[in-house]
């Protein structure tokens, strides 16, 4: 049997994915839609994943299982990400740090 998600369960999972698809925008991972272009900004995809994980804290105890395993994968996922970002730049010498200034 098929269940029914509610509104705020639906907004609640594209809040989630809408942080999720930023912050894999500014890992360079996803091209920008705007600009066509692919954009890197460890700093500001930190950023977007620090929000999620303040959004896992503020609302602990008030999420269905199915917001709580989305969330808390979308979370171990970016950060996956992010620490992979951060070992490449560290190889890449002369390559512009997550603030977009050369080194």
């Amino acid at each position: 049997m098929e269940e029914k998600i509610s509104e705020g369960e639906a907004l609640f999972i594209q809040l989630v994915l809408m942080f999720q698809a930023a912050a894999m925008q500014q890992m360079g991972k996803l091209m920008n839609p705007l600009t066509s272009k692919i954009e890197r900004n460890l700093e500001q995809a930190k950023f977007s994943i620090d929000i999620l994980d303040m959004v896992k804290g503020k609302t602990r105890g008030n999420l269905s299982g199915e917001e709580e395993k989305l969330l808390d994968h979308v979370l171990y996922d970016l950060r996956m990400n992010y620490l992979e970002e951060l070992k490449n730049e560290d190889k890449q010498p002369g390559k512009e740090n997550s603030t977009g200034k050369p080194e």
